[in-house]
Protein backbone atom coordinates (compact mmCIF):
# COMPACT_ATOMS: atom_id res chain seq x y z
CA UNK A 1 0.00 0.00 0.00
CA UNK A 2 1.26 2.85 -1.34
CA UNK A 3 0.92 6.61 0.77
CA UNK A 4 -1.02 8.74 -1.51
CA UNK A 5 -0.88 12.46 -1.16
CA UNK A 6 -3.88 14.44 0.73
CA UNK A 7 -6.32 15.22 -2.29
CA UNK A 8 -9.60 15.68 -2.61
CA UNK A 9 -12.48 17.21 -0.10
CA UNK A 10 -11.09 16.48 3.11
CA UNK A 11 -7.59 17.45 1.97
CA UNK A 12 -7.08 20.40 4.22
CA UNK A 13 -8.54 19.17 7.17
CA UNK A 14 -5.50 16.03 6.59
CA UNK A 15 -2.91 18.16 5.75
CA UNK A 16 -3.73 20.29 9.20
CA UNK A 17 -3.43 16.89 10.89
CA UNK A 18 -0.17 15.96 9.64
CA UNK A 19 1.10 19.36 10.62
CA UNK A 20 -0.45 19.26 14.14
CA UNK A 21 0.76 15.69 14.71
CA UNK A 22 4.44 16.89 13.82
CA UNK A 23 4.65 20.37 15.97
CA UNK A 24 3.23 18.57 19.18
CA UNK A 25 5.61 15.93 18.54
CA UNK A 26 8.11 18.77 18.15
CA UNK A 27 7.15 20.16 21.55
CA UNK A 28 6.93 17.16 23.12
CA UNK A 29 11.13 16.30 22.12
CA UNK A 30 14.46 17.85 23.09
CA UNK A 31 15.86 20.89 21.84
CA UNK A 32 17.78 18.85 18.95
CA UNK A 33 14.64 16.99 17.93
CA UNK A 34 12.88 20.15 17.96
CA UNK A 35 15.13 22.10 15.35
CA UNK A 36 14.93 18.54 13.39
CA UNK A 37 11.22 18.60 12.67
CA UNK A 38 10.91 22.50 12.46
CA UNK A 39 13.42 22.25 9.65
CA UNK A 40 10.87 19.65 7.98
CA UNK A 41 7.94 21.89 8.69
CA UNK A 42 9.23 24.77 7.25
CA UNK A 43 10.69 22.79 4.06
CA UNK A 44 6.39 21.41 3.87
CA UNK A 45 5.13 24.91 4.39
CA UNK A 46 7.43 26.34 1.65
CA UNK A 47 8.04 24.13 -1.21
CA UNK A 48 5.96 20.92 -1.08
CA UNK A 49 4.11 20.19 -3.29
CA UNK A 50 0.62 18.28 -1.43
CA UNK A 51 -0.29 16.67 -4.61
CA UNK A 52 2.33 15.37 -6.18
CA UNK A 53 4.47 15.02 -3.10
CA UNK A 54 7.50 16.29 -4.96
CA UNK A 55 9.55 18.40 -2.57
CA UNK A 56 11.62 20.48 -5.63
CA UNK A 57 14.84 22.40 -3.67
CA UNK A 58 18.48 22.16 -3.75
CA UNK A 59 20.87 22.41 -0.61
CA UNK A 60 21.66 25.76 -1.52
CA UNK A 61 18.03 27.08 -0.84
CA UNK A 62 17.74 24.64 1.98
CA UNK A 63 20.26 26.36 3.94
CA UNK A 64 19.09 29.68 3.23
CA UNK A 65 15.75 28.81 4.62
CA UNK A 66 17.74 27.12 7.84
CA UNK A 67 19.77 29.40 8.27
CA UNK A 68 22.75 27.21 8.54
CA UNK A 69 25.58 25.89 6.14
CA UNK A 70 25.22 23.32 3.06
CA UNK A 71 27.06 21.04 5.25
CA UNK A 72 24.89 20.96 7.70
CA UNK A 73 21.72 20.34 5.37
CA UNK A 74 23.62 17.73 4.02
CA UNK A 75 24.15 16.01 7.38
CA UNK A 76 20.19 16.71 8.30
CA UNK A 77 18.86 15.60 5.18
CA UNK A 78 20.81 12.06 5.41
CA UNK A 79 19.24 12.04 9.01
CA UNK A 80 15.92 12.36 7.74
CA UNK A 81 16.24 9.43 5.06
CA UNK A 82 17.59 7.27 7.71
CA UNK A 83 14.62 7.81 9.41
CA UNK A 84 12.11 7.09 6.56
CA UNK A 85 11.05 10.57 6.11
CA UNK A 86 12.35 11.96 3.35
CA UNK A 87 13.87 9.93 -0.12
CA UNK A 88 15.41 11.15 -3.32
CA UNK A 89 12.81 10.85 -6.10
CA UNK A 90 15.26 12.39 -8.93
CA UNK A 91 18.66 13.47 -8.04
CA UNK A 92 20.15 16.28 -9.09
CA UNK A 93 21.54 16.72 -12.01
CA UNK A 94 22.97 20.05 -14.07
CA UNK A 95 21.12 22.97 -14.08
CA UNK A 96 18.20 20.95 -12.16
CA UNK A 97 17.89 20.95 -8.24
CA UNK A 98 16.80 17.51 -6.41
CA UNK A 99 13.73 16.32 -6.34
CA UNK A 100 12.31 14.75 -2.69
CA UNK A 101 9.44 12.73 -1.82
CA UNK A 102 7.96 12.90 1.48
CA UNK A 103 6.90 9.42 3.34
CA UNK A 104 4.07 11.02 5.90
CA UNK A 105 2.67 7.80 6.50
CA UNK A 106 6.45 6.96 8.28
CA UNK A 107 6.30 10.66 9.99
CA UNK A 108 2.21 10.00 11.77
CA UNK A 109 3.31 6.37 13.08
CA UNK A 110 6.50 7.97 14.45
CA UNK A 111 4.21 10.92 15.95
CA UNK A 112 1.63 8.21 17.48
CA UNK A 113 2.64 8.52 20.98
CA UNK A 114 1.36 12.14 21.43
CA UNK A 115 -1.84 11.46 19.64
CA UNK A 116 -3.61 11.13 22.61
CA UNK A 117 -2.48 14.68 23.91
CA UNK A 118 -4.20 16.37 20.56
CA UNK A 119 -7.49 15.05 21.47
CA UNK A 120 -9.39 11.56 21.20
CA UNK A 121 -10.90 13.29 17.90
CA UNK A 122 -7.62 13.64 16.38
CA UNK A 123 -6.71 10.33 17.86
CA UNK A 124 -10.13 8.29 16.65
CA UNK A 125 -9.41 9.70 12.69
CA UNK A 126 -5.52 9.03 12.81
CA UNK A 127 -6.57 5.21 14.09
CA UNK A 128 -9.80 4.13 12.98
CA UNK A 129 -10.18 6.01 9.46
CA UNK A 130 -12.45 4.43 6.80
CA UNK A 131 -11.12 4.00 3.23
CA UNK A 132 -12.17 7.41 1.74
CA UNK A 133 -13.93 8.12 -1.96
CA UNK A 134 -10.84 9.74 -2.86
CA UNK A 135 -7.33 8.65 -3.26
CA UNK A 136 -6.23 9.38 0.58
CA UNK A 137 -4.75 6.33 2.02
CA UNK A 138 -5.64 6.11 6.67
CA UNK A 139 -2.51 5.69 8.65
CA UNK A 140 -4.13 2.66 10.02
CA UNK A 141 -2.72 -0.67 9.20
CA UNK A 142 -4.23 -3.93 8.34
CA UNK A 143 -3.27 -6.70 10.24
CA UNK A 144 -4.83 -9.48 8.19
CA UNK A 145 -1.47 -11.08 6.74
CA UNK A 146 0.88 -13.03 8.75
CA UNK A 147 3.56 -11.50 10.31
CA UNK A 148 7.12 -12.93 9.70
CA UNK A 149 9.43 -14.74 12.51
CA UNK A 150 12.82 -14.21 13.56
CA UNK A 151 15.15 -12.12 15.93
CA UNK A 152 18.28 -11.35 14.41
CA UNK A 153 18.33 -8.52 12.34
CA UNK A 154 17.34 -9.64 9.38
CA UNK A 155 13.91 -10.96 11.06
CA UNK A 156 13.46 -7.38 13.23
CA UNK A 157 13.78 -5.57 10.07
CA UNK A 158 11.39 -7.96 8.17
CA UNK A 159 8.36 -7.33 11.17
CA UNK A 160 9.34 -3.59 10.80
CA UNK A 161 8.87 -4.11 7.94
CA UNK A 162 5.18 -5.48 7.98
CA UNK A 163 4.19 -3.84 11.09
CA UNK A 164 3.97 -0.98 9.07
CA UNK A 165 2.44 -2.28 5.14
CA UNK A 166 1.56 -6.18 5.60
CA UNK A 167 -0.07 -5.49 2.14
CA UNK A 168 3.64 -4.36 0.82
CA UNK A 169 5.31 -6.64 2.58
CA UNK A 170 3.29 -9.74 1.59
CA UNK A 171 3.39 -8.60 -2.63
CA UNK A 172 7.34 -7.77 -2.34
CA UNK A 173 9.65 -7.40 1.03
CA UNK A 174 8.53 -11.14 2.47
CA UNK A 175 10.46 -12.28 -0.70
CA UNK A 176 14.08 -11.29 0.10
CA UNK A 177 16.31 -12.94 1.89
CA UNK A 178 20.01 -11.53 3.56
CA UNK A 179 22.63 -12.73 2.47
CA UNK A 180 25.38 -10.68 4.02
CA UNK A 181 25.84 -7.74 6.02
CA UNK A 182 29.01 -6.62 6.32
CA UNK A 183 30.97 -2.84 6.25
CA UNK A 184 27.52 -1.02 6.70
CA UNK A 185 26.32 -2.42 3.40
CA UNK A 186 23.41 -5.26 3.49
CA UNK A 187 23.11 -7.19 0.37
CA UNK A 188 19.75 -8.90 0.10
CA UNK A 189 18.72 -11.58 -2.94
CA UNK A 190 15.20 -11.72 -4.89
CA UNK A 191 13.98 -14.42 -6.28
CA UNK A 192 14.06 -12.73 -10.04
CA UNK A 193 15.19 -9.43 -11.39
CA UNK A 194 12.69 -7.47 -12.25
CA UNK A 195 11.60 -7.89 -8.42
CA UNK A 196 15.10 -6.89 -7.70
CA UNK A 197 14.99 -3.79 -10.27
CA UNK A 198 11.53 -3.05 -8.81
CA UNK A 199 12.30 -2.88 -5.04
CA UNK A 200 15.73 -1.03 -5.87
CA UNK A 201 14.25 2.07 -7.51
CA UNK A 202 10.77 2.17 -5.57
CA UNK A 203 11.49 0.75 -1.53
CA UNK A 204 15.33 0.47 -0.96
CA UNK A 205 14.49 3.65 1.24
CA UNK A 206 12.20 1.93 3.23
CA UNK A 207 14.13 -0.79 3.62
CA UNK A 208 17.29 1.14 4.53
CA UNK A 209 15.27 3.30 6.87
CA UNK A 210 13.88 -0.06 9.02
CA UNK A 211 17.95 -1.42 9.31
CA UNK A 212 18.98 2.23 10.22
CA UNK A 213 16.28 1.51 13.25
CA UNK A 214 17.93 -1.85 14.09
CA UNK A 215 21.11 -1.98 12.93
CA UNK A 216 22.82 1.97 12.55
CA UNK A 217 25.98 0.78 11.08
CA UNK A 218 24.05 -0.28 7.65
CA UNK A 219 24.17 2.72 5.52
CA UNK A 220 23.26 1.07 2.22
CA UNK A 221 21.50 -1.70 1.19
CA UNK A 222 22.25 -3.58 -2.10
CA UNK A 223 19.13 -5.96 -3.83
CA UNK A 224 20.46 -8.43 -5.94
CA UNK A 225 18.87 -12.03 -8.03
CA UNK A 226 18.98 -15.04 -8.26
CA UNK A 227 19.25 -15.27 -11.47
Amino acid sequence: MQVAQPVGRNAPALKYDILSALAVHALAADKHRQRSILRVLTLITTRYNWRSNELSIGREEIARLWSVNERTVKREMARFRSQGWIAVKRPAARGRVAVYELDLKQMMLDTAEIWPVIGSDFQERMGDAKEPSTNVVPFKEKQDLAPPDGEDVWGQVQTMLHGRDPELWSSWFQHLTEAERAGGVATLIAPSRFMADYIAQKWTGRVLAAYGRIDPSIRTVRIEATE
